[in-house]
């Protein structure tokens, strides 16, 4: 898969999320094995995903260097992956699960801007 689509697609992951997570509660208990198994099964596919497009990511940020930083794909990848859990299992105030969002769909767009201006 390309970047400008793993970026896409995990745009509209990231948009999933944030609706599962405004409309789940927490789960009864952490430690309950069939949820814990249903989230890994949930979002395996999903890290693998945030694992293409990092490699893609840092690549292309590195052959043109002009809004985004090498980091900035790291700390995206690393919030990601924070929401990934903080969905499902609601341990973090709304306001942070926001400010995480905000900030991955913000790389995001950054992100997809330049890789359009490449192609134009």
């Amino acid at each position: 898969m390309e970047l400008q689509q793993l970026t896409e697609k995990l745009s509209n992951e990231l948009d999933r999320l944030l609706t599962y997570y405004e409309t789940h509660e927490p789960p009864q208990d952490l430690r309950d094995k069939t949820f814990f198994l249903f989230v890994k099964e949930v979002t395996n596919p999903i890290y693998e995903l945030l694992e293409d497009w990092e490699e893609k990511a840092l690549d292309f940020v590195k052959q043109h260097k002009k809004n985004l930083h090498p980091h900035q794909i790291v700390s995206t990848k690393e919030n990601m992956e924070l929401l990934l859990m903080h969905t499902y299992y609601i341990d973090v105030k709304r306001k942070r699960y926001m400010e995480l969002n905000f900030s991955v769909h913000y790389v995001f767009g950054i992100l997809l801007e330049e890789l359009e201006e490449k192609d134009c």
